[in-house]
């Protein structure tokens, strides 16, 4: 019997001890950028202005040094939806505010990543791709890598 509650005592206290260190890591993703793309997009639309999610947080914030590998994904795949919603509208509309704000995007994912010993570079890579998809036979209108690289400039600096 004895034997039975030191078992259960050390498996809650290693229980304890694994959920404290997942509450941490839980806690590096500001709230903010969990909205999916919704919120990425609602906020590009301020772009080259200042660029904050749910009117708090700057898209760079987004991508901190302790994020967990599952927010880093739930981020990791809001980013990358907005990215290639934006590549289509600007796409269709190169004169449009969409070149800008995906410029703008690219801009602040790399900046980020650039700050965190690596975590994030294959997600910059996959936002970047996202933004830059031309499909076969299509070209790229000047207005739209004007606008892209606009952005992209705005987007490393304040991003």
């Amino acid at each position: 019997m004895r034997r039975g509650t030191l078992g259960t005592a050390l498996t809650a206290i290693a229980l304890i001890a694994a959920g404290c260190g997942s509450d941490d890591s839980e806690t590096a993703t500001p709230t903010a950028c969990l909205g999916g793309p919704h919120a990425f997009a609602e906020a590009l639309a301020d772009a080259p202005g200042e660029v904050l999610v749910d009117g708090t947080t700057p898209i760079g914030d987004c991508l901190p040094d302790e994020q967990s590998g599952g927010q880093i994904a739930n981020v990791g795949e809001a980013l990358v939806a907005t990215a290639t919603d934006l590549n289509e509208q600007a796409r269709r509309s190169p004169q449009g505010e969409a070149p800008l704000q995906l410029g703008y995007l690219v801009g602040a994912v790399q900046a980020a990543a650039e700050g965190t010993a690596g975590i994030h570079q294959d997600l910059a890579r996959r936002v970047e791709t996202a933004a830059l998809f031309v499909p076969k036979g299509d070209v790229v209108a000047a207005a739209f890598q004007q606008g892209y690289e606009e952005g992209l400039s705005a987007g490393r600096e304040t991003g």
